[in-house]
């Protein structure tokens, strides 16, 4: 008996109802477009319409509504005696609105113009999806075995929630996750997709974990952290881990949850936000979040800097006699839960006085901080405050200030963001100040001079370090494929980062003998491991450097390093400003067979033509934008652009500053080839002398890229 399932063959079979050529030959286009195996009917009549239907097991109908003598009405009536459950797709020269409106109606699945190709392209993907889905889920039904259910039983009796997924699909739940979930319209959860049961925000990281599983790229313990759709504080926060399992005759995605993470840690949790939280912003209390920084700042980072940051609507008042007193409240939640969208997990806040709210960043530079906060000012003043019915519109002023020598402790610190709120708030509102002190260029100069004897001491004395930051393929095995760092030894012996001592580097012309002696250490450290390919920044002063193309040719020499190996990168936003002379340098490395790469890559439209200019090897997506990926979908979207632009240009994709497995399942739904950051594995420091690194240092990298 026929139902409209798909057959079992594995190849399509299209009908196309028309008396017109040309529609056949736009259909096959469309479909082999969208790709799989696919046969093609040609009907011009009703009579061979019936005969077909009799004999053959159609699974997508297109009618052009212009060259056929049957309507939408009578093919659809016709359609349901033998083939209930197919899709019809109408087409015609005329698909305005309403026409579309009564051709649904009529029983079409859709209706779209025969000029529309990229329309029509993406309704086929839909419906053979669909009819995807419908074969994946009838399988399932129809091959239940006592196996299955002493499986479901057994993983029942371990407390996880457990849930079988294909392609996306939930084919199969065990008693937990449906008790979790509480879904009673279907007691097994088959048919349904898995991000059904978690946040929009979620869905991207998901869909990128079930791709990644699929593809034998997600390591076994990976945890995703997701936010259920569940109406339930216990439940909000859950994880999940994903393997690859046989289930049922077909290969499934086995996800599972704790409930311990669902239940006893969610109690947890919801006993303590009692006790420290505010109630309506949801975040720390002013005296734990005080405490927090205070522990922050005498704990300093591994890398990068803190900036805290001091946010607080404009004109609130005029918002309080617009809604009332209670529904202020309710507004100012809603801001605070804008302001925690923004936030990584790393991030800290608290409310801290009225309206007020703090933030404490951690980032690579100041840079990313005050990109943060422009980020968080626009995404305020576009975004639509709903309550009773009434949306409200709001701005903010964001001050902020970086824990680096200037603000070296908690009161100058506080002072110092206050400060930058008030100039932002008096320059109009709406606006990001990253202030200093008022004695800041006494303390920059002392600064200044402090760094630039340390500095030249080191070199000196030969007390700088590399530091190694591995890349992982999400795409391939991994490879020796290394993000050089540095790293300067004090006369005690600690290991001082970057942010500490560059900036005064950089200020007083120091750069060109630091970069020397990167690219020199770095050579040296490629030839000692093996290195696929180690990644070498160059700073602005290097750049306008005439002789550093001849250095870097003898110094190829002289290490006898393949020059494949060396990439030397650049900022996007330093080539785009020097464009000539970065192409200059570019061209004369390539002819040395070196690979170049843009760090710190935008994802705007309008920055394609750098890549034609330049054409880097690699492309490094700016770490700044890597926390808003997760929830962001038109940022996704643009990463996406950005990769199949790249890939145009056989240019490859790396993301900076990968902190979570959240992030890591976007990135490899979006195609990107490569990762790092500290998620990956925490930068090693080689802590010899380059000449002796050959039994310095041992490579920390594992296949699949994580860390140990």
């Amino acid at each position: 008996m026929r139902n409209g399932l798909l057959s079992k063959d594995k190849e399509r079979l299209v009908a196309v109802l028309t008396t017109n050529k040309q529609d056949m030959k736009l259909v096959i286009s469309c479909v082999r477009e969208v790709g799989g195996e696919t046969r093609f009917l040609w009907v011009s009549t009703a009579e061979q319409f019936a005969e077909v239907l009799d004999k053959e097991t159609i699974e997508i109908i297109i009618l052009n509504m212009d060259e056929y003598e049957s309507t939408i009405r009578q093919v659809v009536k016709l359609k349901d005696i033998y083939l209930p459950g197919i899709p019809v797709i109408a087409i015609s020269k005329k698909a305005d609105e309403k026409s579309i409106a009564d051709a649904l109606k009529d029983g079409a699945s859709d209706l779209v113009s025969v000029k529309r190709k990229v329309r029509l392209r993406i309704i086929l993907k839909r419906e053979f999806r669909a009819l995807q889905v419908e074969k994946a889920l009838n399988s399932t039904l129809n091959s239940a075995t006592e196996y299955r259910k002493q499986l479901l039983e057994h993983q029942d009796s371990a407390g996880n929630a457990v849930a079988y997924v294909l392609n996306g699909i939930v084919t199969d739940a065990n008693k937990t996750w449906i008790q979790l979930f509480g879904e009673k319209t279907n007691p097994n959860m088959a048919g349904i997709p898995l991000t059904t049961y978690f946040l929009k925000e979620s869905h991207a990281a998901i869909n990128g974990a079930i791709a990644a599983t699929a593809a034998g790229r997600w390591q076994a313990d990976e945890m995703l952290t997701v936010k259920s759709a569940k109406d339930n504080p216990a439940q909000a926060i859950l994880e999940l881990s994903f393997q690859s399992a046989v289930y049922d005759g077909s290969t499934n995605v086995r996800v599972s949850i704790s409930t311990n993470t669902a239940t006893t840690q969610g109690k947890r949790r919801q006993l303590y936000d009692a006790l420290t939280r505010d109630r309506t912003t949801g975040f720390s209390r002013r005296e734990v979040f005080l405490k927090t920084l205070a522990k922050q700042l005498n704990d300093k980072p591994k890398s990068g800097v803190l900036t805290l940051v001091y946010i607080k609507p404009d004109d609130f008042s005029e918002v309080h006699e617009r809604v009332g007193i209670i529904e202020t409240e309710e507004i100012l939640a809603q801001f605070a839960r804008q302001i925690n969208m923004h936030m990584h997990p790393s991030d800290i806040a608290g409310r801290f006085e009225g309206t007020a709210i703090m933030v404490l960043l951690a980032r690579g530079n100041e840079r990313d901080a005050a990109v943060w906060g422009k980020q968080l000012v626009t995404h305020i003043r576009k975004h639509k405050f709903a309550i009773n019915n009434q949306t409200v519109n709001m701005t903010c002023s964001i001050g902020m200030a970086s824990a680096v020598e200037v603000h070296s402790n908690l009161e100058e610190l506080v002072s110092g963001s206050f400060d930058a709120y008030k100039q932002a708030k008096s320059a109009g509102g709406n606006a990001v100040i990253l202030g200093e002190l008022t004695d800041a260029n006494s303390r920059l100069k002392r600064y200044d001079e402090l760094w630039v004897g340390k500095i030249q001491t080191s070199l000196a004395q030969k007390r700088f370090r590399l530091a190694q930051l591995p890349i992982a393929g999400l795409r391939s095995k991994s490879t020796q494929m290394y993000d050089m760092l540095i790293r300067m030894v004090d006369q005690q012996g600690n290991s001082i980062i970057p942010s500490e001592f560059l900036p005064a580097a950089e200020r007083n012309n120091l750069m060109p003998a630091i970069d020397r002696w990167m690219i020199k250490s770095s050579m040296e450290f490629c030839k000692a491991n093996g290195a696929n390919k180690v990644f070498i920044r160059l700073s602005l002063q290097s750049m306008q450097d005439h002789f550093l193309i001849d250095w870097v040719r003898n110094k190829l020499e002289t290490t006898n390093v393949d020059p494949s190996c060396i990439v030397l990168q650049i900022p996007e936003q330093s080539a785009a400003k020097y464009i000539r002379e970065t192409d200059t340098m570019v061209k004369k490395l390539h002819q040395m067979g070196i690979n170049f790469a843009l760090e710190h890559y935008c994802v705007k439209a309008n920055r394609l033509h750098i890549l034609d200019i330049l054409r880097p090897n690699y492309i490094k997506i700016d770490g700044a934008l890597m926390h808003s990926l997760v929830s962001d979908a038109a940022l996704q979207e643009s990463v996406n652009l950005l990769t199949c632009a790249a890939s145009e240009r056989n240019i490859e994709t790396i993301a900076e500053r990968v902190e979570n497995a959240n992030t890591m399942a976007v990135l490899f739904q979006l195609g990107i080839h490569f990762m790092q950051g500290h998620y990956i594995h925490e930068p090693a420091i080689v802590l010899q002398e380059p000449s002796n690194l050959n039994n310095a240092f041992e490579p920390k990298y594992v296949t699949g890229g994580r860390k140990t």
